[in-house]
């Protein structure tokens, strides 16, 4: 019996995530203007403000590009960690796990669109609970990256546990 295919899954998230990403970028950038608030941004909910943040860097500002060398150096760094992604998700059997690496790959992609086109990456998101701020500004990419490393870490964590239970029982 063959393996079902769930290729197109991973890439329609992939894609959406991408898309989704971009458009909510350009909507901070030009209608909303985010850039031109400076730091008083827009406030969504008491806990949820919308605030422009040009990161040169990566996650919690590490490796920061700071001319064009380490600009490239990083998009191409990014570009590798990338297509890992998209070659594990192309020959991944586990349904969740292909849907889990399409939000990793489609954020990725997102990042690196900003990071080629502009020299930086949008974020705009600022949860914050009075000034206490649990993680720093980021996008929708950084969050769709999160979330499927987190369900991949959940799953093998999961599984792993399942066969150790099955294995002992024997």
């Amino acid at each position: 019996m063959s393996a079902i295919n769930h290729r197109p899954l991973g890439l329609t998230v992939a894609i959406v995530t991408l898309a989704l990403d971009q458009l909510v970028k350009y909507t901070v950038t030009y209608p909303l203007a985010l850039k031109s608030r400076a730091d008083a941004g827009i406030e969504i909910l008491p806990f949820f403000r919308l605030r422009w943040l040009e990161n040169p860097g990566v996650s919690m500002g590490f490796f920061h590009a700071d001319n064009e060398t380490t600009r490239w150096m990083l998009v191409g760094m990014t570009m590798l960690i990338a297509g890992f992604v998209g070659v594990w998700m192309w020959r991944e059997k586990a349904r969740s796990d292909v849907a889990a690496l399409g939000l990793v790959l489609g954020g990725a992609i997102g990042n690196i669109v900003d990071r080629m086109r502009l020299g930086y990456v949008v974020d705009y998101a600022d949860l914050h609970f009075g000034e206490w701020r649990p993680f720093l500004i980021f996008n929708l990419a950084d969050a769709a990256i999160t979330f499927g490393v987190l369900i991949l870490l959940a799953r093998a964590l999961l599984l792993r546990e399942k066969g150790a239970k099955t294995e002992t029982l024997k």
